[in-house]
Order: structure tokens, then C-alpha cells, then sequence
């Protein structure tokens, strides 16, 4: 019991690392097992990134014990591993607040805290990042250093070798550090995942080197130098042991490790050799994802971010009712098995996040016809190219957000070749918790502008099933299908296919005085309201438009010659989205009407729950009713002729 009271205190003493830093070394350990139980009592009950975050807590501690920061600087790297960071910087009193509305964000922010030293809510950026800010620092002749911490995952996206390699030509002080768990949200794949496990598992190997590091490290107070000679004896050793050069320092970084990551003494100690060693440098530790929280470890992808679990026995707790409709996600997944059982022609692609997009449901049962790329959406969308070009037809999905990263891709490697690349744009719209990075608002705007380009987003599971079966029955080119985060209205969504018509709206309901136009998930945000409406004798035709592009011009030219008040809905940025084109439209074809546009304004989105990121965007159910409402008391001659 005085132990747990003694454990309690030194947190509640640790406001901001210059707190840390008063603390004795043999201190650490203690406040390493406080930060991490105080994570996982926090995530029991306000869900958030769990996993990630407990497996750095020794790093975390041991980087704001040496470093001066935020003077000096640490970028996170994917920024989901940084609760403890956020916690040692000034949040600890508002962590309970981490990813709701209004609170702090799940990923770092260099508005929210000057210790945020970069955003970082995508994965791979951190080495370019810290490169630029270690040149910086040389230009203005500031003595700072500069830290990266980037996962073995995020080390698989190209531009992290884009920044090593220009990292090793800058020779600039900066220090990478590799946080080495084998796993993203899935286990990771491909030769950098074999290369790191064959140096990290080569006994011999290690074992001398630690022992050469602890020999030198004595004979380094009589001469300076030694632990220079060290590592050059070291990389002689290792060529021999491991039958291979060691690739980091083929990027000239001085290479260190592998370390136990979780040994908080071991790590400060190496640390605080390493502040002294000028140039391009990088440490490899090896850490276990959820450590400490033995469910965490066991099931890693599960407590990724587990939702609301009993913080002693780690138990998940089902949030979810009997025969509620299935994900979006989910109808993704088993309706690409069903194609692919009849076809066999077809493949999957995902950037590492087979179970996050469903994949993992094929993956299972065809794994030699799923394939995982790692963090490398550039790479997935061009692999995806070259599979097409030979007739397979590959099933590429990656989110919405992250689709971004890949756009140049599509442009010149599949839509100007206009090859049949299925694109399959998941958490389309408003995501929510995750926050600005991770909305994925921008798709119907950025896709709609390219030639060749088929452009889909279906407002239910029985279309948007169709629409996958569709895209493989002809050669039709690229066909991006959207859809958003979360759950639908229809349980009974798995029925025949059916082949739907490229460009074809469908009309929801009929009406007289107001023409309601819809795309993908913002037409069952407004089933609501139009029931709403309907009571109150105020009839709206409404239209699920399905594709963005080609859009349905026989519907819209219907629209306009019966309608003179027109409101328009989309999930996504209202500046060249799907509003857009019917104003286009509109114009274009010399028509005239009151059109009135709801979607996301010319801001970024924060975090929140869906419900509330809605209602702020002004699109929810209430919002479409009052938008049509206030149509509707001025629909004097409403309806042409």
C-alpha cells in the first residue's frame, strides 16, 4: 500500500520535463510504471491509442531526462506512440480529454503545446522534418539538437528514404531513432521487416557488441576517442557475423544497437553518449508494442486502439447492439472474397491496414491474392498500375486520408493510362477522433478534376457491394468507389449482384416542392430529416446521386427544369466537391435556380465524434431539415410550369 502511494506521488510531481530532469536516475524506473498504468487507466474508459504508446514509455522518459527540451526537439513518428510524451509536457491534467471534442488531440500538435515540435498524425515524415530543423539550427548557429522517433512501420513509407538519404549527404547533427516493435496495426511485411529481425536476433552479434560498448565506455574517460574506434571495430565484427552491410550506414548515419528499449537506464545512459557525436545518427531499440499490459502484447492489432476495456483485466467491452448493420468496411471485405472466389483474376492491395479496411477477411483465405505493401500508398497505387497493365484487376484500398499521399500516382500512373485500377477510398467524409489529419473530406474534390476517372460513392451497402461487383465486370479504366467510417442503415444488404449504371442517380423519393441532391453517405444524413418534413406536409425529391463523376445530367437537367430551389449535401469540402459540379451544371446549361450548398467550409476539421463533427460542419440531420425548412416557407412558385 505505501509503495502504490509512493508510486502515485512522483507522477503527480512531473508537470513538465524540467520536473523530470530533478529526479534521480534510479528514479525512472518507478515513473515509468506510473506513466504507463496511468495510460492504460485513461484509455480504459476514454478510448485511444493504447498499444503504441505503452511500448515507448521508457523512451519517452529517458529522451525528456537528457534532452533539454523544448529546446531541444523530438518528433514522434507515427504520433499515436506520444501519449506519454503529451503527459510529461503539461497535459497530464487534461489528458482525460485526449481526442473529444474541444480537448486535446490523439497526435501531436505544434499549436496545442510548444513541446510538439512538428505534427505528425501520418506516418514516414519525422526524418525530414528533424533534417530541416537541424539545418535550421546550423544556419542560425543554434546549439540545439533534434530528435526523430519513427516505428519500423513508418520507416516502410518511401519519403523516410527520401530523408535519410539527403540526411547523410546534409551531415547535420541529428539523431533518428528507430522504434523497432514489428508491427504497424498489423504485423509489418517486406526486406526491411527481414533485414531489421536478422540484425536483432543475431546473438553473437549483439553480444559482443555490448560488450565492446561497456569495455570502451571505461577506457573513453582516459581517451576520448575509443568508443570512435569501438564502433568502427564493430561494423568490421558485424560484416563478418551477418553476412551483410548494414544499410543505415550505407545512408552514412552512424549506426547504434540494437537496444532494449524498455530498459529506461540503459537508454538515458546511450543517449547521453550520443548528444556528444556530431553528424547524421541513429539508434535501433527494440521494444515490445502494448508492453507491460499482457492482453496489449498477446493481441497487439486488437490494442492498437481497443476501445473501452477494463483497465485490470483488460477485457474489451462490446459497444454494439444485436443485428445492428455491419461496416462499411466489413461489406468492403466480404463482398471483394465473394468477387474473388468467382474471379480469379482479381487481387487486393492495402497499405498496411489489411485488418483496418477488411482486407483481412480475403487475406485469410487467398493470402498468395492480398498484398500487404507496408506504409508505401505511392508504391500500392503504382503496383496496382503495373498489375492492371497485365490484366489482373486489382482492388486497391487505402483511406481517404491517406489517398492523398498517392495522388500524383493516379494521376500518372493510373488515370492517364486509364488503366482499370479498382481505387477504394475508405472513411470517405467525416471521420472523427482522430482529428484533422485523418479526415477524409478532400477525395470527391481532388478525384472529380481527373480525366478518365470514374468516380463512385455509394450511399448504401447493397450499392455500394454493387458497385464492386461492377467495376470488374469491364474494362472500364480507373474506378475510385468512396465510402464513409462506420455503419450503415441496412442489415439485410447481402443480396444477388447486380450491375449498376455508370453515371445513374437513384431517386429516394419523389416530391414537388424542393429538389434535395445527395452523394454517398450525406443522403442517410438526411433520411431524418426528410421524415421530419414529411409530417409537417413539405415535400422534398430526393435524389442519391452516386457518382460524382460521370455525373447523372439527364437527373440534373430533370432537376432543373422542375425545381427552383435546389439544396445540395456532401460529406466532404463543400471548395470543388460535389456542390460544385452541380453549380457547374447549372451554369453551364444556362439554368437558373436558388441552390444552397451544405458540406465542410474552408477549414480543417478537428476531432470529435462524427455526431458532433456533423452538427458543427452544418450538415447533420437537423441541419438539413432547417436548410430545407427555411426553402420551403419561401417556395413561392417552386415548381416550374
Amino acid at each position: 500500500m505505501m509503495d502504490t502511494k509512493k508510486e502515485q506521488k512522483l507522477l503527480e510531481l512531473i508537470n513538465y520535463p524540467a520536473d523530470l530532469r530533478k529526479l534521480n536516475k534510479d528514479q525512472l524506473t518507478q515513473l515509468c510504471d506510473e506513466l504507463r498504468q496511468f495510460i492504460i487507466d485513461q484509455c480504459a474508459s476514454n478510448p485511444g491509442h493504447l498499444g503504441a504508446s505503452l511500448g515507448v514509455i521508457e523512451l519517452t522518459v529517458a529522451l525528456h531526462y537528457v534532452y533539454n527540451t523544448p529546446e531541444d526537439s523530438i518528433i514522434w513518428d507515427v504520433g499515436h506512440q506520444a501519449y506519454g510524451h503529451k503527459i510529461l509536457t503539461g497535459r497530464r491534467s487534461v489528458f482525460h480529454t485526449n481526442r473529444k471534442y474541444n480537448g486535446i488531440s490523439g497526435f501531436p500538435r505544434m499549436s496545442e503545446s510548444e513541446f510538439d515540435s512538428f505534427g505528425t498524425g501520418h506516418s514516414s515524415t519525422s526524418i525530414s522534418a528533424a533534417l530541416g530543423m537541424a539545418v535550421a539550427n546550423r544556419l542560425q548557429g543554434k546549439k540545439r539538437n533534434v530528435v526523430a522517433v519513427i516505428g519500423d512501420g513508418s520507416m516502410t513509407g518511401g519519403i523516410a528514404f527520401e530523408g535519410l538519404n539527403n540526411a547523410g549527404s546534409e551531415n547535420s547533427d541529428l539523431l533518428v531513432i528507430l522504434n523497432d516493435n514489428n508491427i504497424a496495426i498489423d504485423p509489418n511485411t517486406g526486406a526491411l521487416k527481414e533485414y531489421l529481425t536478422d540484425i536483432t536476433t543475431s546473438r553473437t552479434y549483439n553480444k559482443l557488441k555490448h560488450d565492446l560498448w561497456q569495455l570502451f565506455g571505461k577506457i573513453n574517460k582516459i581517451a576520448p576517442h575509443a568508443r570512435d574506434y569501438a564502433q568502427k571495430l564493430e561494423n568490421g565484427i558485424k560484416s563478418i557475423l551477418m553476412h551483410q552491410s548494414n544499410l543505415f550506414e550505407a545512408f552514412k548515419f552512424r549506426y547504434f544497437g540494437p537496444i532494449d528499449g524498455h530498459d529506461v537506464l540503459r537508454v538515458a545512459e546511450l543517449l547521453e553518449d550520443m548528444k556528444n557525436i556530431k553528424g547524421p545518427k541513429l539508434l535501433h531499440v527494440i521494444t515490445v508494442k502494448g508492453k507491460g499490459f499482457p492482453l496489449a502484447e498477446m493481441n497487439q492489432t486488437v490494442y492498437h486502439a481497443p476501445g473501452i476495456f477494463d483497465r485490470k483485466t483488460g477485457e474489451l467491452f462490446k459497444t454494439g447492439v444485436e443485428n445492428e448493420p455491419p461496416l462499411y468496411q466489413d461489406v468492403f471485405g466480404i463482398t471483394l472474397l465473394e468477387l474473388a472466389k468467382t474471379n480469379n483474376r482479381i487481387v487486393g492491395i492495402t497499405p498496411a491496414m489489411p485488418s483496418g479496411c477488411s482486407m483481412k477477411i480475403m487475406m485469410d483465405e487467398m493470402p498468395d491474392r492480398v498484398f500487404d505493401v507496408g506504409i508505401a500508398e505511392q508504391h500500392a497505387v503504382t503496383f496496382s498500375a503495373g498489375l492492371a497493365a497485365q490484366g489482373i484487376i486489382p482492388y486497391c484500398n487505402i483511406y481517404s486520408s491517406f489517398l492523398q499521399r498517392a495522388y500524383d500516382q493516379v494521376i500518372h500512373d493510373v488515370a492517364i493510362q486509364k488503366l482499370p485500377v479498382v481505387i477504394c477510398i475508405d472513411r470517405g467524409g467525416i471521420v472523427g477522433s482522430d482529428g484533422a489529419t485523418h479526415q477524409g473530406i478532400f477525395d470527391l474534390a481532388y478525384l472529380r478534376c481527373i480525366p478518365n476517372m470514374i468516380v463512385g460513392a455509394p450511399m448504401t451497402e447493397e450499392d455500394l457491394r454493387n458497385m464492386l461487383y461492377t467495376a470488374q465486370l469491364k474494362n472500364i479504366g480507373p474506378f475510385a468507389i468512396r465510402y464513409p467510417r462506420g455503419r450503415g442503415r441496412n442489415s439485410d444488404w447481402q443480396k444477388p449482384f447486380r450491375e449498376i449504371e455508370i453515371g445513374r442517380a437513384r431517386m429516394v423519393r419523389s416530391g414537388k416542392d424542393i429538389a434535395l441532391l445527395t452523394i454517398g453517405n450525406a443522403g442517410n444524413l438526411a433520411l431524418d430529416a426528410l421524415e421530419k418534413l414529411e409530417a409537417e406536409n413539405i415535400e422534398v425529391e430526393h435524389w442519391d446521386m452516386r457518382f460524382v463523376k460521370p455525373v447523372d445530367e439527364a437527373c440534373l437537367h430533370a432537376v432543373f427544369k422542375n425545381f427552383k430551389k435546389v439544396l445540395v449535401v456532401e460529406d466532404g469540402v463543400l471548395a470543388g466537391g460535389f456542390g460544385s459540379a452541380v453549380i457547374e451544371f447549372m451554369t453551364d446549361n444556362g439554368y437558373q435556380a436558388s441552390l444552397k450548398r451544405l458540406g465542410v467550409n474552408d477549414s480543417f476539421v478537428e476531432h470529435g465524434t462524427q455526431k458532433e463533427l456533423y452538427q458543427e460542419c452544418g450538415y447533420d440531420a437537423e441541419s438539413i431539415y432547417k436548410a430545407l425548412k427555411v426553402m420551403a416557407d419561401k417556395r413561392v412558385l417552386s415548381k416550374v410550369g
